[in-house]
């Protein structure tokens, strides 16, 4: 990378610490940091650029959807302005955009409209974070945040949701799992994020099996 580019980087980290300094526990800028990181750890192995992968690993979860009444505008719109303030380039612009639009999970049944080296490798490194202990950890940092159940037998899991009954869910956490969590293994796009993803996905695994003998009073 140039000098330019490492700078708008460390501009990007700062600009994100700074939005994200108050936000919900699973989406605040440690998140984005382990985000950033497994991007790196990824790209690796991959044919990438690595600037676009920083910035879009940066800058996926500026304005999450979630939080802002379910408008999915208001992050790529903070991310263009901000990027064009730091006198990044148009097309650079256009490729971080399009990555935060089309890398969150939305149910799992809707199409994406871009595809590109760097969203796969930002794409898994997102997911990958929803996986595992820091996965587990999360789900119910924001099932708390959203005061959810922890789980109820009475209400089963809901497959196959549009993406309006996601956004809108109040399922119980442990519901969760089963509608997004433990599909992330098989919709990974690199061979790291896949290694990692099954490692991570045996540990939820283990983890719910305990959870429902501890739930039934088996153990």
């Amino acid at each position: 990378m140039t000098s330019e580019q490492i700078e708008h980087i460390e501009l990007t980290k700062t600009f994100v610490k700074e939005t994200l300094e108050s936000a919900e526990g699973g989406h605040d800028w440690f998140h984005i940091q382990r985000v950033y990181k497994n991007s790196l750890l990824i790209s690796k192995n991959e044919t990438i650029n690595i600037y676009i992968v920083s910035l879009g690993a940066l800058l996926h979860d500026i304005a999450d959807s979630k939080f802002h009444n379910g408008d999915e505008s208001v992050g790529p719109k903070k991310a263009r302005e901000f990027l064009f303030k730091i006198n990044v380039d148009s097309v650079a612009i256009e490729h971080v955009v399009n990555i935060i639009e089309n890398i969150s999970f939305k149910g799992g049944n809707v199409a994406q409209h871009f595809s590109s080296n760097e969203l796969n490798v930002v794409q898994d490194a997102d997911r990958l974070d929803a996986l595992g202990a820091i996965g587990i950890a999360r789900t119910f940092n924001y099932g708390g945040f959203k005061n959810h159940k922890l789980y109820d037998p009475e209400i089963p899991p809901k497959l196959n949701m549009s993406k309006e009954e996601y956004k809108n869910s109040k399922a119980p956490t442990i519901n969760h799992f089963y509608e997004k969590l433990l599909l992330l293994k098989d919709r990974m796009n690199t061979k790291t994020g896949k290694q990692i993803a099954l490692r991570r996905h045996e540990y939820m695994e283990d983890f719910l099996q305990q959870f429902y003998e501890e739930w039934n009073g088996d153990k």
